[in-house]
């Protein structure tokens, strides 16, 4: 990979694994739920002038809205409001590696491989650690909702790869920005039963520039360019190559938070995190390794 390409897939890097701590901070001035709304309504508006939609059944772009949006990021949002420390949300949203392996092996009839299992076992250890140590800015049920974040991961992972099969040549970004389209309706539905109008109306007359830009930031900047670059990488260049540096954010994500929030890092959760990022690389990258030592 060049020196540029590898300086923006880093930028990606940077930008996803910061991430978690603007969410934290917009979350000072908007409800999870309309905060959410407000990240797919910039994801899609007014994108959906200029990419052309895929040449996809409705459902497909239905169901991963639905999933990515109130599934990942809705829950995400609840959690990271009072119940989970940025930091420890980034680490457990890469739960969905070993959820996409378990509905695999349901849904597509795929063979559990020994270093998949491996793999998943070094990430339970470190979840173990996690639930072991919950105290007031990491509770069990946030925990449990970036869990419920990682299985609706997986499940979207699942639409992708169905589109995927379907269209072998799909544009990614424009399966995302369409895709958002239909995110905004559940959770604003959302939003309206369980923050109320009120609520919707107080958070949007008071939030402050920070907190429309932060909303603007979570679609643009995620979503287009964090999207749109990566599988503009992924063109030029090989998955195995690509794909590795993903493992990267959780690492950002962790640091940035210790960095602007003063999230300790004791001993127990650097273990827990070394445990889940090397149960992801075993999964990832042991078999282009092994390939590798295969072909030598």
């Amino acid at each position: 990979m060049s020196f540029p390409h590898l300086l923006l897939a880093l930028a990606v890097i940077v930008v996803w694994g910061t991430n978690f701590v603007i969410i934290k901070l917009g979350l000072g001035e908007l409800p999870p739920l309309l905060f959410a709304t407000l990240r797919f309504f910039f994801s899609c508006v007014p994108w959906l002038l200029f990419v052309r939609r895929p040449a996809l059944p409705w459902r497909f772009l239905v169901a991963n809205g639905f999933f990515l949006g109130f599934g990942l990021f809705g829950l995400l949002f609840i959690a990271m409001r009072n119940d989970i420390a940025p930091g420890v949300a980034s680490l457990m949203v890469q739960t969905q590696a070993f959820f996409t392996i378990g509905l695999s092996m349901v849904l597509l009839g795929e063979r559990l491989r020994a270093f998949q299992a491996a793999g998943l076992a070094l990430c339970v250890a470190g979840l173990v650690q996690l639930f072991l140590h919950v105290d007031a800015t990491t509770t069990t049920l946030g925990l449990l909702l970036t869990l419920g974040c990682g299985l609706s991961w997986g499940i979207a992972n699942m639409v992708a790869k169905k589109a995927i099969q379907r269209d072998p040549a799909l544009d990614m970004l424009g399966f995302m920005v369409w895709s958002s389209l239909f995110a905004v309706p559940p959770l604003l539905l959302a939003s309206l039963i369980f923050e109320g109008p009120w609520r919707i109306a107080d958070g949007l007359a008071h939030a402050s520039a920070f907190g429309w830009g932060a909303s603007m930031w979570q679609g643009v900047a995620n979503t287009l360019f964090g999207y749109g670059v990566w599988n503009w990488l992924l063109a030029r260049y090989p998955a195995a190559t690509i794909s590795p540096l993903s493992l990267l954010v959780p690492i950002v994500g962790m640091a940035s938070a210790a960095v602007w929030f003063g999230e300790p890092l004791p001993a127990w959760k650097l273990e827990a995190g070394a445990l889940v990022l090397l149960g992801l690389a075993t999964i990832t990258l042991w078999p282009r390794l092994r390939a590798r030592f295969v072909s030598v």
